[in-house]
């Protein structure tokens, strides 16, 4: 009979494979890059193969670790489903959002959903932090990146990155729209955490004459300030589509950029899906959609 390999081994291989790097899985293991890095390797070294290929951005898996990975996952979501039986909790499902997404998008468009999906207990954590699927037990969450996301996550677009220059229509009152790349270089502008300003600029071809502005690190509260009068953000589209529609917010130039991470729905693949989550998922891309 084929001896095992130690459970550490095959949990850090796991978790090195959805997230296809050591030091992510190591944050969400809760242990350091090097003895995740070294559990891989005792691995490798058991099967006298290579699972992964380092590569200077992460990893890669080779064709052997990836089979492997996908039979080691079904394992472990074997155990998690067995467990979860246990004590199950039909309708509920948790969400890890941004608070800046939870606070623009999702939260305006909560009555739809309970409209649709009365059943479903529909759970929020907003939240800057990476979440993780098992060490958090989220069981879906939207971020904002690009792929690949790792052999064990489905990733659906939901919105593309178009990110627009907007100001309440009190700070330009008398102005006629679009105004031209002077004036909204003389605008005072409220920053994030992205620094988005300098690119638009670029795209604009003026240099920043709106003194000092402020700076927040959240894109939320660049928008409540910009709602307040305070001065123009940068903020995606689709954050702001009601805001615009009400006539709250105006987009000053018609010029955008695009920004270099999309907005993506991320959750586990699974062998059976459950309901309320199928529900949520599928609730989150018609709403995608209606927007496009």
């Amino acid at each position: 009979m084929t001896h095992l390999p130690p459970l550490n081994w095959l949990r850090a291989f796991e978790a090195a494979g959805r997230r296809l790097t050591f030091r992510a899985a190591a944050d969400e293991l809760g242990v350091t890059q090097s003895a995740v890095a070294q559990q891989v390797r005792q691995l490798e070294t058991h099967l006298e193969l290579p699972l992964f290929e380092r590569l200077p951005q992460g990893l890669a898996f080779t064709s052997s670790g990836r089979g492997y990975h996908v039979a080691v996952a079904a394992a472990f979501e074997n155990l998690r489903t067995a467990t979860d039986n246990l004590k199950p909790e039909p309708g509920r499902v948790l969400i890890s959002v941004t608070p800046t997404f939870a606070a623009k998008w999702l939260i305006p468009n909560l009555p739809d959903f309970a409209k649709e999906h009365p059943d479903v207990d529909l759970r929020i954590l907003a939240t800057e932090k990476i979440s993780s699927f098992h060490g958090d037990n989220i069981d879906l969450a939207i971020r904002q990146g690009k792929p690949p996301f790792g052999a064990a996550i489905d990733a659906r677009c939901l919105f593309r990155q178009e990110i627009i220059a907007v100001a309440a229509p009190t700070l330009i009152a008398g102005q006629s729209l679009p105004l031209p790349a002077k004036a909204v270089s003389e605008l005072p502008k409220l920053h994030d955490a992205h620094d988005l300003w300098p690119e638009f600029l670029r795209v604009l071809d003026v240099r920043d004459q709106g003194g000092h502005g402020v700076r927040l690190n959240q894109t939320a509260l660049a928008v409540d300030a910009a709602l307040a009068g305070q001065g123009v953000a940068l903020v995606s589209r689709f954050m702001v589509t009601r805001d615009l529609a009400a006539g709250h917010l105006v987009q000053v130039t018609p010029e955008s950029i695009s920004g270099k991470q999309d907005f993506y729905l991320l959750a586990e693949r699974k062998p059976r899906a459950d309901k309320a989550i199928a529900g949520v998922i599928n609730w989150f891309v018609s709403q995608a959609k209606l927007m496009e």
